[in-house]
């Protein structure tokens, strides 16, 4: 551990210093496919009773009209988190009495690309702008590459942490800067060691043969009439099979700092493509996508981490990053773990928290060009053959064997585990409970897994396989226990007004929007683009 690390770990055993790790801040968002009874994608519209997609605050659509995402509020707590997620899981799953919603990333039986509805938010020109940018997106990846599904984890320290943290560490300058530059450092160091969480929480070892073109099946072992997969796969939903784009491969977009990354989005989006080009915009009076460029908007640009700040009505997100800098970091790299209710639980949280934490505090250098390539290597090595007991990385262009490297990692991890365990222990009155040891329990499970890859999400994904399972089969089976816990864990009834409210504000919110257009759409793309 370098002295920077540790000096900057003394200031946080200060009592401010624990008051403010017992506030840190995260939400989740969290996709899942409605699914019939077959298995395949709901070919219904969005439940009315679920409100507007377009405006409802914690329930809408990602990609597809079938693919639900839900969000959470930002909470202190990772129990209530929890809470509320399960809560949207409740309501959102009694009003598609028909349906189940499909519990793992990699999507269910495709029938053909026009099977996957692009999703609907109505007539206004925001909603129909992103209507037209999925179909930019089809146009671009196809439809299937956009029915996989994620957990995307959402986190930041309290506003306060920061001047506290300029001040003890003698730094000096704009807050905001500062603010916006350490969330850069974290990033930086989570791209460097993104494959651990690769290998610990991958749940997408196989799939469904439907999501295979013909002529690409021969890149993955066949298990069964209807599953493929790899043997020590962890997350095939981050192979090339997944989110991967030929257009991106060639961008080079710096984390050097908010200016640089600023920049480099700025012009991707601005730059156009041959191939997209040859797509057309508007053809025939029916839009296929919102322009031509490498990135319609930012949000096109498929990355594992993205710095964030919370938009203002109409305001473009590169823009607010700019003028207001990092409000906090969203982690795109973790598979729905389908063993689990909602995807995710309580320890896993507690240990992003650890581990995003020492990310935070570590020492950032640049990343060279070397290192980048080693990074992308080391992250395909685990998601293909993270299980392999020979598996070996590179780190500073020196072979080391996968299990030492994740061993070391998590060694370090412990001061962060402590420090946490610390901060939840001053603000708890219960001296002797054990939640006042959740961070060091949290990473004790991931050390766990390291020693035995049967522990993982991905192998215990694959027992079902070994034992004859089709992946439909098998998840199709833990989306009807999921419903059945839902159904039996129940709704309080102060929540349930609170999301029937949500709904019937959101239908009024999407009417008023539609209403209050004062130019044509072709006017309004024409000043997204500008």
């Amino acid at each position: 551990m370098s002295d920077l690390f540790q000096t900057r770990l003394q200031h946080l055993k200060s009592p401010s210093g624990l008051a403010f790790l017992s506030q840190i801040q995260r939400g989740i968002e969290k996709e899942g496919l409605r699914v019939t009874s077959k298995a395949t994608i709901a070919q219904t519209g969005h439940p009315e009773a679920l409100g507007s997609t377009l405006t409802h605050n914690s329930i809408t659509t990602d990609y597809s009209e079938a693919l639900l995402e839900f969000i959470t509020p930002v909470f202190q707590q990772v129990d209530d988190t929890i809470d509320y997620l399960s809560d949207l899981h409740h309501f959102t799953l009694r009003h598609m009495p028909d349906e189940y919603l499909w519990p793992a990333s990699m999507p269910c039986r495709l029938v053909g690309e026009a099977s996957i509805p692009i999703a609907q938010y109505g007539s206004s020109n925001i909603g129909q702008m992103k209507h037209v940018y999925r179909q930019g997106l089809a146009y671009r990846y196809g439809r299937t590459m956009q029915s996989i599904a994620g957990i995307h984890y959402n986190f930041s320290m309290p506003d306060d942490f920061w001047p506290y943290c300029q001040q003890v560490w003698g730094e000096q300058g704009d807050i905001q800067a500062f603010t916006s530059q350490r969330y850069f450092d974290l990033i930086r160091n989570f791209r460097r060691h993104s494959w651990l969480l690769v290998y610990l929480f991958g749940a997408s070892p196989t799939l469904d043969n439907s999501f295979m073109a013909d002529e690409k099946t021969d890149k993955l072992d066949k298990f069964s009439k209807n599953t493929l997969g790899l043997p020590f796969a962890t997350s095939l939903r981050m192979s090339d099979l997944g989110y991967q784009s030929e257009a991106q491969a060639n961008l080079n977009i710096s984390y050097i700092n908010l200016d640089h990354y600023v920049d480099d989005v700025t012009k991707a989006i601005a730059q156009g493509y041959s191939d997209y080009e040859k797509i057309g915009i508007n053809v025939n009076g029916s839009y296929r996508q919102i322009n031509s460029n490498v990135l319609q908007i930012e949000n096109e640009y498929y990355s594992e981490i993205r710095p964030k700040r919370v938009t203002q009505s109409g305001e473009k997100p590169i823009v607010a990053l700019k003028e207001r800098g990092v409000e906090y970091i969203e982690v795109r790299i973790l598979d729905i773990n389908p063993f689990l209710p909602v995807g995710i639980d309580a320890q896993q949280i507690r240990f992003l928290d650890v581990f995003l934490l020492y990310c935070l505090l570590s020492e950032s250098a640049e990343l060279s060009a070397e290192e980048s390539e080693e990074i992308k290597a080391n992250q395909q090595r685990v998601v293909r053959e993270g299980r392999n007991p020979k598996l070996m990385l590179t780190q500073n262009g020196q072979p080391v064997a996968f299990k030492k490297a994740a061993n070391a990692l998590l060694t370090e991890l412990q001061p962060i585990a402590d420090l946490l365990d610390n901060a939840h222990f001053e603000q708890s009155n219960d001296a002797i409970s054990d939640k006042n040891s959740m961070h060091s329990q949290a990473l004790i499970e991931q050390l766990a897994k390291i020693e035995n890859s049967e522990l993982t999400p991905s192998a215990i994904m694959m027992v079902s396989g070994d034992n004859g399972d089709e992946f439909i089969d098998s998840m199709l089976a833990q989306a009807k226990q999921h419903q059945a816990y839902f159904s039996k864990r129940g709704l309080a009834s102060a929540m349930e007004a609170q999301l029937k409210r949500e709904t019937i504000k959101s239908i009024k919110q999407q009417q008023l929007l539609e209403a209050s257009d004062d130019i044509s759409f072709e006017q309004f793309i024409a000043r997204q683009s500008a």
